[in-house]
């Protein structure tokens, strides 16, 4: 007996013990894509023909096991109708269960990442043994789905409905500790001992000293739940998920309520319920919008690593100024494994810097990611100065001092007679122009921007501004940079506001906009936190604080007079007056007092009203005109900056969206949401509101693209 496929093979490993070992020819990870499922058939077929087996390994030849199901196949899988995707799901289920019912004890060495479907032929196996350094997990919800291939079925009837429904519903991968305490697996051995441990196992089984089959029959069965106990279980998690999700995925709930179902069914009654609400779920449009932010995330890496080969390398980097900015890219920078000089001209503020890097890091402890020795790591990899000497040796250096232009300048102009003549300079600006930045430098080919967003630890996106005169060197370098430290770069081009904030502000234009017709604020908040936001613009202005708005604001406005420049005193600018900055203050929008874990948390003020001049609890609009005259302006600049090249793809657009401002991620991004109503319907919305200026008036490629029926994912992937 022996099978040679392109993604797995089947052989004895030892006399009476074959081992099914999976290894991707083509890839460095192995994934269930249509050829290895084909493949994993014929092979099971060949096991159940050899009456010598006495018992089958699962392992892998990569640093992974299984990571899941090819995702890029997801839409040929999701273009079937539903009969078909249900009954495309039951042969698969008819594969595992097939591995399941071999007449022999079956065991996967799981050394790697084993996630979705591949910890579900895992759980198909009678025993599972896991190394120290693996993951396993079903985080099938993350995409909008749920697990398909039994994983519903099986997870319950081996660690316990309560627990399999937080695993399946949060979509958390576990750690070896985790998942042995919680009984998904039944091992955890060293990786030089995974192997042995598990072909142990297995002939131990054969020995007839562990009985197997009364496992499997456990698996096979109905949960072994009283009725009235499965209706406690599944009534606590129906409001733990309910609270969790939210409205806007329906992933958990459906898988909930698909488990609770066949809670009192046999495995392969069990699979036709978990196809059917798969095949259902899979037609949602929140499932389509997520699987396609993880291929455009997949797709903007891809783009990122064909940056590396022009890049310079980075084996020491500075940040100028020991601010919050400044502090969060030293303390980033540093836990990546990258050494990193912090300069101030204020001793105080190189203190405060290293602080906020102790305070992250005791709370990397607390979480149990890091160890005591692995901050004192990280802290000495930061190198506090006050003196420019110190930088002179580095490869890249971020400039972060306070937003002025004539600030930058000088310590650009400084900067420059210091470091290296290869050293890159990249300037952490929201707002300001770098072609303007970089007047100021003799060799301006090796500057460009580099925007974070704050908290830096937090946030994922980097803009990589390009100027008018940054090489491809300086661009490919600092993006690689930006790759290493753990953030997700776009490229964009020079204007202002960049790309985020460019969209932003006429968002935050339209609300203030609102506010002066009369509508209450916290209303606004309330109606845009429940479209998706993370927080309603009100919120989100504090937490912004008004100074930073008003100066970013002024820069849009001076950049963009004809739809960004306001004619009237905006409620941003009458706190900015009154000193009502936001968070930082302690008032703005909202008061903000200390919870119990040290987090600012908003409480109504009704004080404020007499500040921006509106009356408390006023709702001339309805929500859906507040959505409207929110999301129009929003989604129209979104479309300028593709259109004028600001940005170079409907993906880096719609990714630079979610990941800078938090845009509702079960929506797609902005231009995925245009699509999603149709362009041509923007368009009437739009004219509707034609009178409250240029944001609300489409320009006229746009409404060429509405009038030929066209789309953005169409025309620009």
């Amino acid at each position: 007996m022996k099978f040679e496929g392109k993604t797995l093979t089947l052989d004895f490993i030892k006399p009476g013990i074959a081992e099914i070992c999976f290894d991707r020819q083509k890839g460095s990870v192995n994934k269930f894509d249509a050829l290895t499922l084909a493949e994993l058939r014929q092979a099971v077929d060949e096991l159940s023909r050899d009456k010598d087996v006495k018992g089958l390994l699962l392992t892998s030849n990569k640093n992974v096991f299984v990571v899941g199901a090819d995702i890029t196949e997801f839409s040929q899988w999701f273009a079937k109708s539903h009969q078909q995707l249900a009954d495309d799901l039951l042969r698969i289920h008819e594969l595992f269960s097939a591995i399941e019912d071999l007449p022999l004890p079956t065991v996967a060495a799981i050394n790697g990442f084993a996630l979705g479907g591949g910890f579900e032929v895992c759980l198909a196996c009678d025993y599972r043994v896991m190394s120290s350094t693996a993951r396993v997990g079903l985080p099938e919800v993350k995409l909008g789905i749920f697990p398909g291939w039994g994983g519903t079925i099986r997870l319950p009837r081996i660690i316990g409905a309560d627990s399999a429904l937080e695993w399946i519903g949060l979509g958390k991968d576990r750690r070896p500790e985790q998942a042995l305490n919680e009984g998904a697996v039944d091992a955890v051995v060293p990786p030089g001992e995974l192997k042995e441990s598990a072909l142990t196992l297995i002939e131990t089984c054969i020995e007839g000293k562990l009985d197997y089959a009364s496992r499997r029959a456990e698996k096979k069965s109905p949960l072994r739940l009283t009725e009235i106990g499965r209706t406690m279980v599944f009534e606590v998690a129906r409001s733990v998920v309910n609270a969790k999700a939210g409205p806007h995925y329906p992933a958990p709930m459906t898988a909930l309520r698909c488990m609770e179902t066949h809670a009192v069914m046999d495995r392969d009654s069990a699979a036709t319920v978990e196809a059917e609400a798969f095949a259902e779920l899979a037609k949602n449009k929140v499932t389509h919008n997520l699987v396609g932010l993880f291929l455009n995330d997949q797709s903007l890496s891809r783009i990122a690593k064909t940056y590396v080969n022009e890049a310079l390398p980075v084996n020491q980097a500075a940040v100028l100024g020991a601010g919050i900015m400044g502090g969060g890219i030293a303390y980033q920078t540093a836990l990546k494994g990258v050494p990193i000089v912090m300069k101030d001209i204020a001793a105080d503020a190189v203190e405060s810097g290293l602080s906020e890097a102790r305070e992250l890091l005791l709370k990397q402890i607390d979480r149990r990611r890091l160890t005591a020795r692995q901050m004192s790591e990280v802290l000495t990899r930061i190198n506090p100065t006050l003196n420019y000497g110190d930088v002179e040796g580095a490869d890249i250096v971020v400039e972060a001092v306070v937003e002025n232009e004539d600030v930058k300048k000088r310590v650009l102009t400084e900067l420059e007679e210091v470091v290296g003549k290869d050293a890159i300079i990249a300037s952490n600006t929201s707002t300001i122009s770098i072609s303007s930045l970089a007047d100021c430098l003799e060799h301006q080919t090796r500057f460009c921007g580099m925007h974070f967003f704050n908290p830096v630890h937090v946030m994922p996106l980097v803009e990589i501004i390009r100027g008018e005169k940054s090489s491809e060197q300086a661009i490919a370098t600092t993006v690689t940079f930006a790759k290493t430290i753990g953030k997700n770069p776009i490229v964009v081009n020079d204007c202002p506001g960049f790309l985020v904030n460019r969209v932003l502000f006429p968002y935050l234009n339209a609300f203030t906009a609102l506010v002066r017709d009369g509508a209450d604020f916290q209303n606004i908040d309330k109606i845009m936190e429940g479209f998706g936001w993370p927080m309603g613009p009100a919120y989100l202005l504090d937490v912004i604080g008004m100074d930073t708005a008003c100066h970013a604001g002024n820069v849009l406005a001076a950049g963009y007079p004809d739809r960004m420049k306001n004619d009237y005193v905006s409620a941003i600018q009458a706190l900015y007056d009154a000193q009502r900055l936001g968070q930082k203050s302690k008032r703005g929008f909202y008061v903000y007092e200390k919870d119990k874990s040290g987090k600012p948390k908003r409480k109504r003020d009704e004080s404020v009203y007499e500040v921006i001049a509106t009356p408390s609890g006023n709702d001339p609009f309805d929500e859906q005109e507040i959505i409207d005259r929110m999301m129009i302006p929003l989604c129209l600049e979104t479309a300028r900056c593709l259109e004028e090249g600001i940005v170079d793809s409907v993906v880096a657009a719609d990714m630079g969206l979610i990941w800078g401002i938090g845009f509702p991620p079960f929506r797609g991004g902005a231009l995925r949401y245009i699509d999603t109503i149709g362009i041509e319907k923007i368009c009437e919305s739009a004219d509707h509101y034609a009178s409250l200026g240029k944001a609300y008036q489409p320009t006229e490629k746009f409404r060429m693209w509405a009038g030929a029926g066209k789309r953005f994912f169409e025309e620009f992937n």
